[in-house]
């Protein structure tokens, strides 16, 4: 969804929750509506992870297409009040309501509630117009190709080996399984023994060489 228009960009049927169908699904949104430049999701799989480093390979994607990426709070819903309301409508208007022996006929059921809710539904939030009123698709294309990793000559390259480790000064600091076999960018800072971690054009972290931290 939208978040300044209210306007829900997709509502898809899948059979699972795996990164694969998640990613397919956004390609097609991409392809239709450009690409955002940020996406607040949650910490389940496969946006997130309780693990150590909470990028996943999709966010990892996301991140190469220069789409921002930022979690709620772990248990904490009010970070996405906005998405958590459009569930209950989804509940009250649709899930309540509509039968579906398979996948395809709940695809239906949520395409002909889609138009009603962007295009009918007026929004409180909205001064009463409807999503559609507020919305426009972003400037930015899809590319089809994955664009390559570059950095600036300042910047101190490191190879993510093995169990998302990058190795600095002899010792290993942990950024995140998801990024192995890619490059991050150390950046100083105007603290010394501070860096910023960056993977592209993304700030993913904080090397603190004091303490010996990577947060």
């Amino acid at each position: 969804m939208d978040d300044h228009s209210r306007f829900a960009i997709a509502l898809e049927a899948c059979a699972r929750n795996t990164r694969n169908i998640t990613q397919t699904a956004l390609i097609k949104v991409f392809r239709l509506y450009g690409l955002p430049d940020w996406i607040t999701c949650d910490n389940g799989s496969p946006w997130g992870t309780q693990g150590r480093g909470y990028y996943t390979g999709l966010c990892v994607w996301l991140l190469r297409l220069g789409i921002g990426v930022s979690h709620s709070r772990p248990h904490h819903p009010q970070t996405q009040g906005k998405d958590e309301r459009f569930h209950r409508t989804l509940q009250a208007e649709v899930l309540r309501y509509q039968q579906g022996a398979n996948l395809a006929e709940w695809q239906l059921h949520f395409d002909q509630w889609r138009v009603v809710y962007n295009t009918e539904r007026p929004h409180e939030a909205l001064s009463m117009a409807v999503p559609a009123s507020r919305y426009q698709p972003s400037r930015r294309r899809y590319p089809e190709q994955l664009p390559s990793i570059e950095y600036g000559p300042t910047d101190l390259v490191r190879k993510v080996r093995h169990f998302g480790h990058i190795k600095y000064q002899g010792r290993e600091y942990h950024v995140g399984s998801a990024f192995y076999g890619l490059h991050v960018a150390l950046r100083p800072t105007t603290n010394d023994g501070l860096f910023n971690v960056f993977f592209c054009n993304h700030k993913i972290g904080k090397l603190d060489l004091r303490d010996n931290k990577l947060s």
